[in-house]
């Protein structure tokens, strides 16, 4: 894979698209790809990523991945939080497994040693994950609050 250049941002959606509200990372990949993006941030569709997910993070200097989050909150709900926010107060905002498997390769690389660049997650709590491509009327109400978070979180960093 080809090393990238520093200075560049990636904002990587994660989740499965056929499971209605849990393919909301995809949708948001999809809803910021038709708003202008300074040119050094990056948008990938990670899918059902898994370990690529390393690979993927590689050569950037800052991530910023979002992702469906089950924490037993309003469906629409969105969520900012880093993964060391997270170890440090795991009690604070319990998560799905899926989630936790993201955390999870994260702290993998750690422990291998690879360098990870800042992340930053943001995820929002889905309504249903049925066998559906369309995400419930909770999440397409909440899609515009999600995609300006991450858009605020950029320009708020002189990008």
């Amino acid at each position: 894979m080809e090393e990238r250049s520093e200075g560049r941002t990636l904002i990587l959606g994660v989740g499965n698209i056929l499971l209605g509200d849990e393919g909301v990372g995809i949708h948001a990949i999809r809803e910021l790809d038709k708003r202008p993006l300074p040119p050094h941030v990056d948008l990938i569709d990670g899918g059902t990523a898994g370990l690529d997910l390393l690979d993927l993070v590689r050569g950037y200097e800052r991530v910023i991945i979002i992702d469906a989050v089950e924490a037993g909150a309003e469906p629409g709900t969105v969520f900012r939080f880093t993964p060391d926010e997270v170890a440090s107060q795991p009690q604070a905002l319990p998560l799905s497994l899926h989630q936790t498997e993201v955390l999870k390769v994260l702290e993998l690389a750690t422990y291998l040693g690879q360098p990870l660049p800042p992340v930053v997650i943001y995820g929002i709590q889905p309504k249903s994950m049925d066998w559906s491509t369309e995400l419930s009327s909770a999440l397409r109400a909440s899609l515009a609050k999600l995609v300006d978070a991450v858009l605020k979180e950029i320009s708020e960093r002189g990008e």
